[in-house]
């Protein structure tokens, strides 16, 4: 199993060193996120001040690019960090599509499809000449001059990775790209029952089998040094599970544990703006369901284990809370040695 970290939170001014710390710690690979700022600018960075951890987005927003725009920065950044980019994307949710980003939004699963083909047009054309010649339902790609065509990367496209909660997004996923992230509002039982049938469909219409792809799960974890800090770990995760359920599109998970009706009363309390109310509604057991929850930071990774281990690739521990990396560094080794 690999294990990755984030530069979520670090400023300009810290990211060469916590990139570095990052890959002398011994993690596998490090992720950015499109929250307050742009999710490619530090991986730039990243490269420059690293040799062999891997930079992956997890995620950029997809349909607040076109396929155009998100093929020239990841092919520069595969091309710059010698072959270590992992383009991750994802949908987001149609009103920060369409209030925020100012984007179309319509049928997100058959739109992500034909984006991520669109791109690998793209790539084609550069690296092999391939005529481009793309026209889809959502997106049309038929003009490439030789003024706008970087040639030939002798690192290849980069490799990309979809982010997916439903059924649907989880079967692009499977289809088309070379790894999915699962969400961190996800559980063991929703995994194995619900994503992996979905990846395996995915998988079998384009005919390639599971060892081609990767799973990746950035997982809740509850710990701390002491009391004080384990209280407010358990707080902040479950403020941001209360968070996510409360998102009509990710009522499904909800739904398959019997929780189901928490859902909308969540959703009316993010639309009072009530953070903390929201979160005091995620009781021990869905804490418990959701997160890898364990008093000490030496009894993450054997449940981890005992949960994922057979399933998911790499993972990254979700901690919505301020925490060291460096305080991780015996979880990682546990991890790693349990895989070999």
């Amino acid at each position: 199993m690999k294990i990755d970290s984030g530069l979520m939170g670090v400023g300009f001014g810290e990211m060469a060193a916590r990139a570095k710390a990052l890959e002398e710690f011994g993690y596998d690979g490090l992720t950015t996120a499109e929250t307050a700022h742009d999710p490619f600018l530090p991986l730039m960075i990243a490269a420059e001040h690293t040799s062999s951890i891997e930079l992956q987005t997890g995620i950029a927003v997809a349909f607040a690019r076109s396929p155009m725009t998100l093929a020239n920065t990841a092919w520069d950044l595969n091309l710059y960090s010698k072959g270590r980019m992992n383009l991750g994307l994802g949908s987001q949710i149609k009103p920060h599509i369409t209030k925020r980003f100012s984007m179309p939004w319509s049928h997100p699963a058959a739109r992500m499809r034909e984006l991520v083909l669109a791109m690998r047009s793209i790539w084609a054309n550069w690296q092999d000449g391939t005529k481009l010649d793309f026209a889809g339902e959502f997106y049309t790609h038929t003009l490439m001059t030789p003024f706008f065509n970087p040639g030939p990367n002798e690192w290849g496209a980069p490799k990309v990775s979809l982010a997916a909660v439903g059924e649907l997004m989880t079967e692009v996923a499977g289809e088309v790209c070379d790894g999915i992230l699962i969400h961190g509002f996800t559980t063991e039982r929703y995994l194995r029952e619900v994503t992996m049938p979905a990846i395996q469909r995915g998988l079998a219409t384009s005919g390639r089998a599971r060892d081609n792809f990767e799973i990746n799960g950035p997982l809740f974890v509850v710990s701390g040094a002491n009391e004080q800090e384990f209280t407010a770990a358990a707080a902040a995760t479950k403020q941001q599970i209360a968070f996510y359920g409360s998102t009509p599109a990710y009522r499904g998970v909800l739904d398959l544990h019997g929780w189901g009706d928490l859902q909308p009363e969540l959703n009316a309390l993010s639309k009072q703006g009530k953070w903390v109310e929201m979160g005091e509604l995620i009781e021990p057991e869905i804490l418990d369901t959701f997160a890898v929850v364990s008093e000490t930071i030496e009894g993450i990774a054997p449940e981890m284990i005992k949960r994922f281990g057979d399933v998911v690739d790499r993972c990254s521990f979700y901690a919505p809370y301020r925490s060291d990396p460096e305080r991780w560094r015996a979880v990682v080794e546990q991890l790693k040695a349990a895989s070999r």
